[in-house]
């Protein structure tokens, strides 16, 4: 009897819980690989911790895939989705070894977001960014190579493009990495930081009631705030603003603007203006038998008045849900809905803390350095997966459970 095959797109937060979730409730089950094999494509070997990108040190933001995937018996494929055909049931891959057809029963579509880059002049040749793995490693990498660049205006100056969360954490960071350079080098410069954003104030996502602790932050990191500025161009020197004005700046990093994988258009449903997929409380894609979306590229009722966000803080119980749901629609068995009752955010705010909200309003319940350890929290544990290699921790970590709100600290 040939396997019945489930298929995970992506190995982000998403993907990698669907995929464990799966191998879970298999287990649980009793069902053997003979009958149904799972396997995950990624583009890579590794399972990023995308949101600590902004950090100067890199170390830990990849996981092999394999350290979390090879002891739950779940295959792993390295190669780039180039198209989905849904009669045929099958992913059309390109891989190193060249182009690749992988039949599947059921898919779960989690390929994730990514950064909406401007349709202007020199964008392709000279914006940075903190998107990918690869993305920061040649930002971080630019930082530490100025100091031995020509002394030309703007050697120094970093203009943060976007005032969003991803934005505001870069720019955050960026006193310390431009101190460890001009350090590493014996050298001592005045430097600048820009962060600039087409809305009329800084920290938007934030909600009001942050907007004035970041600009506290700021203000003492002595970063820029520039709201109400459009950028028409970029070169190496620096970039041109709509009214005009050139801001002379050897680094310019893009953060504004995320929307879902491009091959979500693959789907003959209607999607929202981020280009996501519509799912139901199952994870089901509305009106495509035997597909599942999770993460990112999924736009799911969280309660009864809001959407999931692009955030590991929706994607990982989505990819739980929907890994353990993929297998019960497999196997005609009762489904599991997900519904997330809270929300918070911590932004990070660089050596002068953090600030934690709550709720969908963002209610500030905490800052500065007791918010900071909650992030750390956050970022470098309660995201990442089992690292043990131990199979039943691995499983267990899996479970469709929406875990409580991380612990929040209070000066």
């Amino acid at each position: 009897m040939t396997a019945k095959r489930i298929v995970v797109l992506g190995g982000g937060f998403a993907g990698l819980w669907s995929a464990v979730g799966a191998a879970r409730h298999l287990d649980q089950l009793g069902v053997p690989s003979t009958e149904v094999e799972i396997t995950l494509i990624n583009r890579d070997a590794f399972h990023g911790i995308r949101v600590r990108n902004y950090e100067a040190d890199l170390a830990q933001v990849r996981i092999p895939l394999d350290d979390v995937l090879a002891p739950i018996g779940v295959a792993r494929v390295t190669g780039t989705v180039a198209d989905i055909k849904l009669a045929a049931r099958e992913v059309l891959l390109n891989t190193a070894r060249g182009p690749q057809a992988l039949g599947y029963d059921r898919l779960v579509f989690a390929l994730g977001s990514q950064l909406v880059r401007p349709a202007i002049p020199g964008a392709g040749q000279h914006l940075f960014d903190v998107d990918t793995f690869d993305g920061a490693t040649r930002l971080n990498r630019h930082l530490a190579e100025l100091p031995a660049q020509p002394d030309v205006p703007g050697r120094f100056t970093v203009l943060v493009v976007g005032a969003g969360l991803t934005g505001i954490e870069t720019a955050a960071e960026m006193p310390g990495k431009l101190r460890a350079a001009l350090t590493a080098a014996g050298q001592s410069h005045p430097f600048r930081i820009i962060l600039a954003d087409r809305g009329p104030w800084i920290g938007s996502d934030m909600g009001h009631a942050a907007r004035a602790i970041i600009a506290e932050a700021l203000s003492d990191l002595k970063i820029e705030s520039r709201p109400d500025v459009d950028i028409v161009s970029v070169s190496a020197n620096g970039a041109t603003l709509r009214s005009g004005e050139e801001i002379p700046a050897r680094t310019v990093v893009w953060c504004a603007g995320m929307r879902a994988h491009p091959l979500t258009s693959v789907f003959p449903v209607e999607h929202d203006r981020f280009g996501r997929l519509p799912v139901d409380p199952y994870l089901r894609v509305t009106g495509v038998p035997s597909l599942f979306a999770a993460g990112d590229v999924a736009a799911a009722m969280m309660d009864d008045q809001h959407v999931s966000v692009m955030s590991c803080q929706h994607g990982r119980p989505m990819g739980r849900f929907a890994g353990h749901n993929v297998i019960s629609d497999l196997l005609d068995l009762p489904m599991l809905p997900l519904a997330i009752r809270w929300y918070v955010t911590v932004l990070d705010l660089g050596p002068w803390g953090a600030v934690y909200t709550e709720g969908w309003d963002r209610h500030v319940v905490a800052k500065g350095a007791a918010a900071k350890r909650t992030k750390q929290i956050i970022n470098c544990k309660r995201i990442y997966p089992p690292r043990s290699g131990n199979r039943a921790e691995i499983l267990a970590a899996a479970a469709p459970v929406v875990q409580n709100p991380p612990a929040t600290y209070r000066e």
